[in-house]
């Protein structure tokens, strides 16, 4: 925006290099060009300044698909003025001398008739496809749909505004039909999240049998291993047992041996301690047989004495001793006659 200065009754202005500065004295162009200063007396003078730089201008459109579906449009446009002396012609760019600002508002204007122009465009576009068609096709279409009508606007053109870019934001229906397009694709995806989860279960019973039958197959094995268990260990019993009876029966016949080897010798101990008896006896009793009866009497007595208890004391009756002294004194006799005899 140019810059104005008040002194006395003169003005001094001061342009922007990137705005058109025109300066007209009585209906006559004196000054024209970028980034001007200069002084100047206000009556019967005016000023035009035209801006020369990139402007962005955002637009929000509504309008309807080919299935008179409601979609709103959002994007931004990109111009610039490239011709300057020739637009200050068609539109009203004059400044305030006094405080330079413009006296009209030119650039909402300009504003205006390119967000109607494109409008235009885009509720043309819109009503082309239906609002599947559109959503699938992207804002790229539109955009280049406003653009190429833009540019080839042959009323833009003379007016000297040149189009720089045009870019669609976004291409949205309303929320109700934004909501019933996405089920589709909500319950396609839940579908797959279905099967997904299907899948994952019969994969998890199935895991669920193998292992149902690896522990049936391990169970059966082992029965098998058991089985071949009980019968070894009865084969081992039974071994252990006639390796017993075995042990036993040897250990008997060698037990008998040995008692029939001691009967032998003992038997033969006997006979031999019986023979040496029986022979002693024998000889005892021919010893005996040759003996007078007094000496038997007298081994008698001390047999007897031998084999008898102690005898504190003895009482001999006279009846008793008699006999016995008698036979003694006989027995004396008749030994004192062997004797002299002989």
């Amino acid at each position: 925006m140019a810059t104005l200065t008040n002194v006395l009754f003169l003005r001094h202005v001061r342009g922007e290099p990137t705005a058109h500065l025109i300066f007209f004295r009585d209906g006559k162009v004196r000054r024209s060009g970028v980034g001007l200063a200069f002084w100047f007396l206000p009556l019967g003078a005016s000023l035009v300044e035209v801006p020369l730089d990139d402007r962005e201008l955002p637009f929000l459109f509504h309008g309807r698909s080919s299935d008179f579906q409601d979609v709103t449009v959002q994007g931004v446009l990109t111009y610039r003025i490239a011709a300057p002396a020739v637009l200050a012609h068609r539109i009203d760019f004059t400044l305030d001398t006094r405080t330079g600002l413009h006296q009209r508002q030119p650039l909402d204007k300009l504003a205006g008739a390119l967000t109607q122009r494109a409008q235009e465009l885009a509720i043309g576009e819109l009503a082309r496809a239906p609002l599947r068609a559109l959503l699938d096709a992207g804002t790229a279409r539109l955009r280049d749909a406003i653009h190429a009508g833009l540019v080839g606007d042959a009323g833009f053109g003379e007016m000297g505004v040149e189009i720089g870019a045009t870019r669609v934001t976004s291409l949205k229906p309303t929320a109700e039909m934004e909501r019933a397009l996405q089920m589709p694709a909500r319950e396609a995806i839940q579908q797959q999240a279905d099967e997904a989860t299907f899948a994952r279960r019969a994969l998890a019973v199935e895991k669920e049998r193998a292992i149902a039958e690896n522990e049936l197959e391990s169970k059966i094995e082992l029965a098998h291993q058991e089985e071949r268990l009980i019968e070894q260990q009865g084969q081992n019993e039974r071994r252990r047992a006639a390796e017993r009876a075995e042990a036993l029966r040897i250990e008997g016949d060698a037990a008998a041996a040995r008692r029939r080897t001691e009967s032998v010798a003992e038997a033969g101990a006997i006979k031999v301690t019986e023979e040496a008896r029986v022979t002693a006896e024998r000889d005892r009793m021919e010893i005996y047989r040759h003996l007078p009866p007094a000496a038997l009497m007298g081994l008698a007595a001390r047999e007897l004495a031998g084999n008898l208890p102690s005898i504190q004391h003895l009482s001999l009756a006279p009846d008793a001793i008699g006999p016995m002294l008698t036979r003694l004194l006989q027995s004396g006799a008749d030994r004192l006659e062997g004797g002299n005899g002989s």
